[in-house]
């Protein structure tokens, strides 16, 4: 049997499960601040998995991922210990908004610091308080509003093969070779050691079936990898592949969007994506593919200014087997096509 963890003053025995509130700086109003933390803690050792959502408070399907997956039957027989944050950025999320009140971006305010600003320190808060207990991290992300982001997998491969295993593990057909970015999450949690997977899909304040069905599938397996969870025979392996570079297309101009391409579509260097006009439907723009790849992201309002990034590309030279690949794990997890009956009623 293992250890009793203690986070927050709070101790959890082994073969238990406790919901935490680890105190933030309150409200002007006087109101009190919480960000909450559910602790499952298996009786067997095992790896320490950390799974957090809402960083950027408005993206709220990962929010609705770990609610999933907290009320499955045999989550809570787990070896190791799982540690879930539903909601980071507590103070974006009650405000609907990517960034906290300072107009901070918490996810560039890592590690943080004690006595710094409101992002500093909420950061200091997850990286003291949570990480020294987490041996692996997923990180729950969406597009920002208005930006619909393709279920994929980012994460910094170079030299790191377990990372990359259990990016393959999760499940979803694109992976991201991404670099660290400055003061992120991902970098100051690879500053300790910790490798953390990424996981990007769907578009910010609204919640997707499809994307929320993928992350829950996608952290079970990813905890089967780990040895935390036993492998289901009904369970199926998605190829999944990696690409090393992806590029933004820009709005030449300021007019009216009309797209002709989705997420997960398959491009070649030279296709026609959108078309922009001014309301009159002059001075017409053509926005062609600079590069043969796989739409992983894009802007969802037709609104648009100039230099504006509109469409995400993934560079994949198996562009045909990618596509096929989208086209296959869609229809699995669409509740429209999908075979399999669900635990949890499809969202609309």
């Amino acid at each position: 049997m293992q250890k009793p963890i203690e986070i927050a003053g709070v101790t959890i025995t082994p073969g238990s499960r406790q919901s935490i509130d680890i105190p933030l700086p309150s409200f002007y109003t006087n109101s009190s601040v919480n960000m909450p933390v559910h602790v499952i803690h298996g009786r067997r050792p095992g790896p320490v998995l950390l799974v957090s959502a809402a960083i950027h408070g408005d993206e709220i399907n990962g929010v609705e991922i770990i609610r999933r997956l907290l009320v499955k039957k045999s989550i809570d027989r787990i070896k190791g210990t799982l540690i879930a944050i539903p909601v980071v950025n507590v103070y974006g999320f009650v405000s609907k908004s990517r960034y906290l009140p300072d107009r901070r971006d918490l996810n560039r305010s890592f590690p943080g610091y004690e006595n710094g600003s409101m992002a500093s320190r909420l950061a200091h808060v997850v990286m003291t308080q949570i990480i020294p207990h987490t041996t692996h991290i997923i990180d729950l992300h969406t597009g920002a509003v208005n930006r619909e982001n393709l279920p994929q997998i980012r994460a910094k491969l170079q030299d790191n093969p377990e990372l990359e295993t259990l990016a393959r593990a999760f499940g979803v057909p694109v992976i991201l070779n991404a670099e660290l970015l400055q003061n992120s999450f991902r970098a100051a949690a690879f500053d300790r050691g910790i490798g953390v997977l990424l996981y990007e899909a769907g578009e910010a304040l609204r919640f997707d079936e499809v994307s929320i069905r993928a992350g829950v599938r996608g952290v079970l397996q990813v905890m089967i990898e780990l040895g935390m969870r036993t492998r289901s025979k009904r369970s199926r392996q998605v190829e999944s592949m990696v690409a090393n570079t992806s590029r933004w297309v820009r709005a030449g101009q300021s007019g009216i969007l009309r797209a002709l391409v989705g997420t997960g579509t398959k491009v070649q260097e030279g296709d026609l994506l959108a078309y922009i006009n001014n309301p009159l439907g002059e001075n017409t723009e053509e926005l062609i593919s600079p590069i043969s790849g796989i739409i992983i992201g894009k802007t969802n309002l037709p609104l648009v200014f100039a230099g504006e990034a509109l469409f995400n590309i993934a560079s994949y030279e198996e562009i045909d087997q990618v596509a096929d690949n989208i086209d296959a794990y869609n229809d699995e997890l669409d509740p429209n096509t999908d075979e399999r009956l669900s635990d949890e009623p499809p969202l609309v």
